[in-house]
């Protein structure tokens, strides 16, 4: 089994999940909690994290199960091929969206660029490059498989650069 991310019609996302659900996939929308604006009101609604994508943990036999359902465009692929989507990247997310703070102190030596390594917490083992630190417990990650950033909160004192 591995997680892959599927791309879908705009703003189709809720449903398609609902249904891949409903045929006993397991599929994860990450949703962000957002307060919209109108004209006469204002309301908290929940919207994709990232828009047009759904992740879903299939094995092979499920594969075109997926690719049947209503909504769904394609597979994100690499040369023809399904990228499968590293179960660490997925647990970022999953944390990301979980708004938990940190503590913990600057270790002062990362700099963007440079490919790091989260030493504790739960998203240990996670690799990637430091493309941005936004004040003390901040940093950006790249989903690498679809080619998004999050921000997450982590303390600098969790990474360690790889060399």
């Amino acid at each position: 089994m591995n997680w892959y991310a599927i791309y879908t019609f705009p703003r189709a996302e809720k449903k398609i999940h609902a249904e891949l659900l409903k045929k006993g996939i397991e599929a994860y929308l990450p949703l962000l909690r957002t307060l919209k604006q109108w004209s006469d009101r204002k309301k908290w609604v929940e919207e994709p994290l990232f828009r047009s994508y759904i992740f879903v943990n299939i094995s092979e036999s499920k594969y075109f199960e997926v690719l049947n359902t209503p909504g769904i465009v394609r597979y994100v692929t690499f040369e023809g091929k399904a990228v499968p989507v590293p179960e660490q990247q997925i647990e970022a997310i999953r944390y990301y969206l979980s708004n938990e703070d940190l503590p913990g102190e600057s270790s002062g030596d990362l700099t963007p660029g440079k490919t790091v390594e989260v030493m504790k917490g739960p998203l240990r083992g996670l690799r990637g490059e430091l493309t941005e630190i936004s004040g003390r417990h901040k940093v950006k990650v790249e989903i690498s498989a679809i080619g998004q950033s999050i921000l997450v909160t982590i303390p600098h004192s969790y990474l360690r650069i790889v060399n």
